[in-house]
């Protein structure tokens, strides 16, 4: 299971059921084995924060993606992000587009 799997069919899914299928990827492919507590709480937050966009019809832009890109980046020191758990979130918010 992999991130592309958690956000497959995202909008036919309620966020109970996201939750679920994340811990279950987290538990099962060991590549994502270094995100701590704070790091997954984060993953969760951007993925409920495109949801409701792509529930409106909404797919998020590359500039939309860059962005938060930018700010996580930007405030990785204070969300003890490394840079392996950046690439690791830009991987899922490029799954978003589809």
């Amino acid at each position: 299971m992999d991130l592309k799997d958690v956000t497959k069919d995202l909008t036919e899914q309620t966020a109970y059921r996201i939750e679920q299928r994340f811990k279950e990827m987290l538990r099962t492919n060991p590549r994502y084995r270094n995100l701590n507590a704070g790091n997954r709480q984060l993953i969760l937050d951007l993925i409920a924060k495109y949801k409701d966009k792509i529930r409106h019809g909404i797919a998020p832009s590359a500039y939309t993606i860059r962005e938060d890109m930018y700010h996580l980046y930007e405030n990785r020191l204070k969300l003890n992000l490394t840079y392996n758990d950046l690439d690791q979130i830009r991987e899922l918010l490029a799954s978003f587009k589809g």
